[in-house]
């Protein structure tokens, strides 16, 4: 999962970099609007964390621009808390709201939620033959429905949101299972075995990466 962070001061961007890539998460800065706008048109995000204050163009101007050519969740920053500047970013369509100073933690937390309802808000993925219509919670292989178990489906899942991206499995534990979850690896390696005989074929797109863990590799 790649994110773009943009924040005109160096020390909350460093923080929140620290942060995310400790949660295994790829991130890339900006450091103000016009940066930020050019760079998430050249590449894609998963996500975008975005200041409001920022001096030239600030946040509302940059995610606007953005939204109007690319649908990407964004969480938004902000020193004040006005109940007036949250409704503005809600109107342009932000998915989070975190007003500084803020928690490292609360933001990581707010982040796999944001991911998580991105994912599952009824779209429809396609990799050749194998489509995955979380509207209506199926996995289609050449047009012929397969029966996944719910952890196998949300496994599958967090792979396709986090496609090309080597994962180690401390990360699937979390993110799939749960920060409450008692057990080891060993939970990873036979659910992604008896997803990749269900996925047929297409089991060869979850490759094994040696001495981390699995990647989910599909090249548009």
């Amino acid at each position: 999962m790649k994110i773009l962070v943009v924040d005109d001061e160096e020390l909350i961007r460093n923080v929140i970099r620290e942060y995310l890539t400790l949660e295994g998460y790829e991130v890339e800065e900006a450091q103000n609007g016009d940066e930020a706008v050019k760079k998430a048109l050249e590449n894609d995000y998963s996500l975008i964390i975005m200041d409001i204050m920022m001096p030239h163009k600030d946040g509302y101007q940059a995610c606007k621009e953005i939204k109007a050519k690319k649908d990407v969740p964004f969480i938004m920053l902000s020193a004040r808390s006005e109940e007036y500047d949250k409704l503005i970013g809600f109107d342009l369509g932000i998915d989070d709201y975190v007003t500084k100073p803020f928690s490292p933690k609360e933001l990581v937390a707010r982040i796999k939620a944001v991911a998580k309802r991105s994912f599952g808000n009824g779209s429809t993925y396609q990799f050749d033959g194998l489509i995955i219509d979380d509207k209506a919670h199926e996995v289609m292989i050449d047009n012929q429905a397969i029966s996944l178990t719910p952890k196998e489906y949300d496994l599958l899942k967090y792979f396709v949101a986090n496609k090309n991206i080597a994962l180690s499995r401390e990360q699937l534990l979390t993110n799939v299972w749960g920060y409450d979850f008692y057990g080891d690896d060993r939970t990873i390696d036979t659910h992604v075995k008896t997803l990749r005989k269900n996925l047929g074929n297409y089991g060869n797109l979850i490759k094994t990466v040696r001495g981390i863990g699995y990647k989910f590799e599909y090249k548009d």
